[in-house]
């Protein structure tokens, strides 16, 4: 059965760094592309981050682009989210979903994707 588990989150202050880790079971992510994405309250859930099954290939949203990293780990089946100089509008749920794909663009939506984690709670506040 085919599952992902998100883990990482946490309160952190402006400028400081966080690691986003996505566990992914029941896939290969040779085949499978794996997206980050996150929803403030009261807004709607936007793409941040992606990365393709065979090769790898990344794509960021602009607002991050340069600030957070995503990459993976095959052995462990785990697709990490590296994301340094937080700000306070970084504040989020932060979610990562899969589609078998070798293709990903941080601007495709949420409905492109297949199977969803439960998120993770991440908060950029003093």
């Amino acid at each position: 059965q085919l599952q992902l588990v998100e883990s990482g989150g946490e309160l952190v202050h402006p400028g400081g760094s966080l690691r986003l880790s996505c566990a992914a079971s029941g896939l290969s992510l040779d085949y499978y592309a794996i997206g980050w994405f996150r929803q403030a309250p009261g807004s709607e859930r936007e793409s941040v981050a992606c990365i393709a099954g065979s090769g790898g290939t990344t794509s960021y949203e602009a607002s991050v682009k340069g600030r957070f990293t995503i990459s993976r780990d095959n052995a462990k089946n785990t697709v990490y989210l590296q994301m340094d100089r937080l700000k306070p509008e970084d504040t989020a749920v932060y979610y990562c979903a899969t589609r078998r794909s070798d293709y990903c663009s941080a601007y495709d939506g949420d409905f492109e994707y297949d199977y969803w984690g439960q998120g993770t709670q991440v908060t950029v506040s003093w």
